[in-house]
């Protein structure tokens, strides 16, 4: 096969393919995916699908006829081991191999584990994929007491969809505001209102020093200050680390992510990232930066996709994002 080789079917991964498409790329495209599931979106998963008003059907992005159309083979439910630059070949899991014109990595990012004591007690959940959404939804079901570490995104997210689940939800968060690092102060101080006018308890600047628990199942979340907070589950939202291991173990250049370029372009000819897997520099914030978000994916992926059929422009576009609470 030689062609583009994407790797990654998420948002980033499915939007280089089809801008490089539509940009006149008429060679092979293939996009390798270690799910097995269709391409899909990832914001519902804290939200709607918790809720039950979507189901995981509604979570594809497109079918399989639209790929097909496309003249897109997806390969799903097969990792991606090993990147062979000079060779310009990817190795799958079971040895088989994909020879490359082009190379698109678009791994995204994993939630960052909590490293203290009873991290790996049965009920300590963190949210991803889909297929942690739907073992998160089953375990909120028979939950009466929550606790959510971390405060940003996912964690505030998912803390809303239990509240309005009717469980008690706690919320514990290191710094002294919520999504610290995003947001302005007096949006911190907006959301800790909405949260706390739902009924939920915020705790700031406090952090997780172990976990309780019966028969390794969590039953309780002991803070910095010895306090302890009974809980029947616990979600973990501190955080992504980039995917980027394949890359950096084929030498590419990486610094908490593929360093690429304003089209998405690595330092090595002819391979792009794009999406929460890739480092760029960005002119409003004047510093380079990882995002982890559906705008910074799409838009980083056009750019690249365009460099991929040889129609360049670059990625300018201003960093934003949304998050759905309650009703806000």
């Amino acid at each position: 096969m030689t062609g583009l080789v994407i790797i990654g079917a998420s948002y980033a991964g499915v939007q280089a393919a089809l801008t490089a498409r539509d940009a006149g790329y008429s060679q092979p495209i293939t996009i390798v995916c270690d799910e097995e599931w269709l391409p899909y979106q990832r914001p519902p998963l804290s939200k709607d699908f918790l809720l039950g008003r979507i189901s995981e059907q509604n979570l594809i992005l497109r079918d399989e006829i639209f790929f097909e159309g496309k003249q897109i083979n997806l390969v799903l439910g097969q990792r991606a081991t090993l990147l062979d630059l000079r060779a310009r070949q990817v190795t799958l899991a079971g040895d088989n191999a994909l020879e490359f014109e082009k190379l698109l990595i678009a791994t995204g990012s994993r939630a960052r584990r909590i490293a203290v004591e009873g991290a790996d007690f049965d009920g300590i959940s963190y949210l991803r994929s889909v297929t942690d959404a739907i073992d998160l939804k089953a375990r909120l079901a028979d939950a009466a007491e929550i606790v959510i570490i971390g405060g940003g995104f996912i964690g505030l997210e998912v803390a809303a969809s239990a509240a309005k689940l009717g469980k008690k939800v706690t919320v514990i968060e290191a710094s002294s505001r919520l999504l610290e690092r995003a947001v302005s102060p007096v949006l911190s101080t907006f959301l800790l209102d909405t949260h706390l006018r739902a009924g939920v308890d915020v705790k700031l600047d406090e952090t997780v020093t172990s976990f309780k628990g019966n028969d390794r199942k969590v039953s309780a979340v002991v803070l910095g200050n010895g306090a302890s907070v009974r809980a029947d589950l616990v979600l973990v939202g501190i955080g992504g680390v980039a995917n980027d291991e394949i890359a950096r173990s084929a030498g590419l250049r990486c610094t908490n992510g593929i360093v690429v370029d304003e089209h998405g372009q690595s330092e090595t000819s002819d391979i792009f990232a794009a999406g929460d897997c890739a480092n760029h520099f960005n002119r409003f914030c004047e510093s380079w930066v990882r995002l982890e978000s559906v705008q910074n994916a799409q838009d980083q992926a056009k750019a690249a996709g365009l460099a991929i059929a040889g129609a360049r422009a670059p990625y300018e576009s201003v960093p934003r994002f949304w998050s759905d609470q309650y009703d806000v």
